[in-house]
């Protein structure tokens, strides 16, 4: 396991300037959340890998700005915008490849416009599999307002698609699902392969890690337990943190809990 932190936190700070405040404070790990089409050109991508590499980090994942379109686009029905949306999507992936970022986060479908899971399962399949040849793995994540919020979900499309099936698991959004992220971890296991972690307490479903009362520890060896070796990336609204040392300490506070959890070497 390895501890980093989302781009996605200093939003809307501009992404290159982002991603070098993250690294040039102690960064090594991070997910990248590109915010437009701008974003995911050679040129532009290639200076992100410069910075990446100047630092001595890497990206673990990739997350894309159409999100709130891949209901329309992916699950409305019609063919057309699908081969399209995939034909784009290939943008996405040859930027991961210059990136070196190996898991694509997948939002999905809205709950308002929910489709027959068969047919959300044959097309995450068909992402997948163009994803595939790029060498890079689509990873459905929970998220409170769209179908994949609920266990019952992940469960049926683990179930549908065995070991295809891979999941961000992403503490805030479960804790909004009214999902215990406990079960979800339990019940997923090794097809969880990335985390978005915050903590909470009883006022706040979204806090900087270390900062509320959320057994990061506990979670963190329930997965590693079930195999977990993955990123555990610290992604917060802007109003969730004060500065960037707070994201810092934070990423800190989860490295020390993953040394702590692979120090004990627990056997399930």
């Amino acid at each position: 396991m390895k501890a980093g932190t989302s781009t996605a936190c200093l939003y809307p700070e501009l992404l290159e300037k982002a991603l070098a405040e993250l690294m040039e404070n102690g960064i090594k790990t991070a997910e990248i959340f590109v915010n437009t089409h701008c974003e995911v050109m050679p040129e532009f991508t290639e200076m992100l890998a410069d910075i990446i590499s100047r630092n001595g980090a890497e990206c673990a994942a990739y997350h894309p700005y159409t999100c709130p379109i891949e209901p329309m686009m992916f699950f409305s029905g019609y063919d057309r915008r699908v081969k399209d949306m995939l034909d784009y999507h290939k943008y996405y992936f040859e930027a991961m490849n210059r990136l070196g970022a190996r898991i694509f986060v997948l939002h999905g479908n809205m709950n308002v416009v929910a489709v027959n899971e068969d047919f959300y399962f044959e097309i995450f399949s068909e992402l997948a599999d163009a994803a595939a040849s790029f060498g890079i793995t689509v990873a459905q994540e929970n998220v409170a307002r769209c179908q994949s919020h609920s266990l019952d979900f992940m469960k049926h499309m683990s179930e549908a698609l065995g070991d295809r099936a891979k999941f961000v698991l992403d503490i805030k959004q479960a804790v909004r699902a009214h999902e215990d992220p406990f079960e979800i971890a339990r019940a997923l296991g090794n097809r969880i392969i990335h985390v978005h972690m915050s903590d909470n307490n009883a006022s706040s479903d979204c806090l900087a890690p270390g900062t509320g009362t959320f057994d990061i520890y506990g979670l963190l060896k329930e997965l590693y337990l079930r195999g977990f070796d993955g990123a555990v990336i610290t992604e917060l609204y802007r109003n969730n943190f004060g500065s960037v040392s707070d994201l810092i300490n934070s990423c800190r506070y989860i490295e020390n809990i993953i040394k702590r959890i692979e120090s004990e070497k627990i056997k399930l």
